[in-house]
């Protein structure tokens, strides 16, 4: 896939995920086989008034080029702004945000709010498209409701502002993260605008994404939840999408990343940041295996790096060398603790 200039190879993206996609998740999933990366999402607003905190969310590396940073708002002036801010800091895609039901952001006139004024989601793609020279991209939703689906007509007028690529989380904000989404509405997308489209939604395994690609034919496919606690699934839909046979990795080896996971927090964000980053995230590492809920509660309780690591090393201990865990559908309690 061709984004602008930007190569994104394999079709594969990490999708953004607030809390959980900090630059050491993204280096693993870069690494597995993801052919681009989002960082959490970005307020505008906090960019323009010189956060600290966020300004540390905007930290890249040349190890996990292609990366894309997304950044919401609703003011088309102070979001131009902070792409500028964005585009200085590394990144090589901008993302705008159109599409997150989280209620904090929709307060904030942004986020899938933005479906329902669809005038100030082009103005504000408008002036980041002037304001900046990396690609810019933008993540929306089918609509604000089932009776009010908007994404066909509002995915024209951006790409007609210069929007160089649409990702379409095929639910309504309404929906949040709950219920089917509609891969059908994906491959109306694709037939409608000549840009390239990301198809997202319901794809938790490497399975899902050859079937989201076949049955949409969408540009490239995003991987979020599904890629927590596994970023080697997108090794394995890297493999299926080249027509590879499907392997996957014994459990004891995602315990092996997830150490290595929680030494790089560690040295990414120091000790008390990174492990209590680390603590939701080992929590997915060890999500179906045997003695899971034993591990989450020695993780949650680790406050430090020996602390986290030898529960992970307890718990690789004890399982079968060949163990495989199959990848479970979320139910709607963890859909939306991560938005």
């Amino acid at each position: 896939m061709l984004i602008g200039n930007v190569v994104v190879s394999p079709a594969l993206v990490l999708g953004p995920m607030a809390g959980m996609n900090s630059l050491p998740f993204r280096l693993l999933c870069r690494r597995a086989g993801a052919g681009l990366v989002c960082s959490e999402m970005v307020s505008a607003n906090a960019i323009h008034y010189g956060s600290v905190k966020t300004k540390e969310l905007l930290v890249t590396c040349g190890q996990e080029r292609p990366v894309s940073v997304q950044v919401f708002g609703a003011d088309p002036d102070i979001v131009a702004e902070a792409a500028q801010h964005v585009a200085a800091a590394g990144a090589d895609l901008i993302d705008l945000n159109m599409g997150c039901p989280v209620r904090k952001v929709l307060k904030a006139g942004a986020g899938a709010v933005l479906m329902r004024d669809p005038d100030r989601a082009v103005s504000i793609a408008a002036a980041t498209v002037r304001a900046v020279k990396v690609p810019v991209t933008a993540k929306i939703r089918i609509g604000w409701s089932r009776k009010v689906q908007c994404y066909v007509e509002l995915s024209r007028r951006l790409v007609e502002v210069g929007v160089a690529a649409i990702t379409l989380h095929a639910r309504t904000a309404g929906q949040g993260y709950r219920g089917p989404a509609d891969w059908s509405a994906i491959a109306r997308l694709v037939e409608a605008v000549a840009v390239p489209v990301i198809g997202n939604g319901d794809v938790f395994t490497a399975h899902d994404a050859l079937r989201m690609k076949r049955r949409t034919g969408c540009a490239a496919v995003m991987i979020a939840r599904g890629a927590l606690g596994n970023p080697l699934v997108f090794r394995e839909a890297a493999g299926l999408l080249a027509g590879r046979p499907s392997r996957q990795v014994p459990a004891r080896w995602r315990l092996a990343i997830a150490l290595w996971h929680a030494q790089a927090a560690i040295l990414h964000h120091g000790e008390h940041t990174g492990i209590r980053r680390m603590k939701a995230m080992a929590c997915w590492y060890g999500r179906g295996m045997p003695g899971a809920a034993k591990f989450r509660r020695e993780a949650c309780n680790a406050s430090t790096l020996a602390e986290l690591s030898q529960a992970i090393l307890t718990l690789a201990r004890d399982l079968p060398p060949e163990y495989v865990v199959e990848a479970p559908h979320m139910a709607p309690s963890e859909e939306t603790q991560f938005e």
